[in-house]
């Protein structure tokens, strides 16, 4: 049973690469229906002075992918940050720095998934209310999939799709590096890992990229 929240000392000791083996173990767990017990009145009780997650993951808002259960994450584990379609902004990036440089986490994990509904209204060119501003965060990877990936480039084209999913994982991670000297300086120096997955919706797995 997971009864024990993540310490100061324990976070201090785990590093980029530890603390990604945890969450995809975390998720092979969860894939094979056998995520551990948790006993969430003691972690809430640990908590309520201090937190010291292992890492942040940058999702979708999607409900079917439901972050800290597709890990098997508890109270105190990981930081989550959501926006439809997982992309980087100023608010989230902001985020990023302070879970990693204040609280200390060792992963940013950048978390694309199949079928993305954000994806698929950028690649169809959607234009509706503060949603078509918003697509345009998505639309240089819907740019970079056309000229990867035959046939029409719009949402009938699963394959342009999921082309689109994983680039833009791919562009987010980059537009991080470029745009947060922190988070820069802090992969370079070893202490953090910038990295990105694709979560199948038909199986539960988080695939790496």
């Amino acid at each position: 049973m997971k009864n024990l929240a993540i310490t100061k000392e324990l976070q201090s000791a785990m590093t980029p690469n530890s603390a990604l083996q945890d969450l995809l173990e975390g998720n092979e767990r969860f894939v094979n229906n056998n995520t551990e017990e948790t006993d969430n009145s003691a972690l809430i009780n640990q908590t309520t002075t201090g937190q010291f997650p292992k890492a942040v993951v940058l999702s979708c808002i999607d409900s079917r992918v439901p972050v800290e259960t597709v890990f098997d994450q508890a109270i105190g584990d990981i930081f989550v940050s959501r926006v439809a379609g997982n992309f980087e902004n100023t608010d989230i990036l902001g985020s990023l720095e302070y879970s990693c440089n204040v609280a200390g986490s060792k992963l940013i994990l950048v978390l694309g998934h199949e079928s993305c509904g954000a994806v698929k209204a950028a690649c169809d060119g959607v234009e509706l209310g503060n949603i078509t501003a918003m697509l345009e965060n998505i639309m240089p990877a819907v740019r970079k999939s056309a000229d990867e990936v035959d046939g029409e480039a719009n949402s009938s084209n699963s394959e342009f799709v999921a082309k689109t999913v994983e680039n833009n994982v791919l562009l987010t991670i980059e537009r991080i590096r470029q745009k947060s000297q922190i988070l820069t300086e802090m992969e370079d120096n070893g202490e953090i890992a910038i990295v990105g997955g694709v979560y199948s919706l038909k199986t539960g797995k988080v695939n790496m990229l």
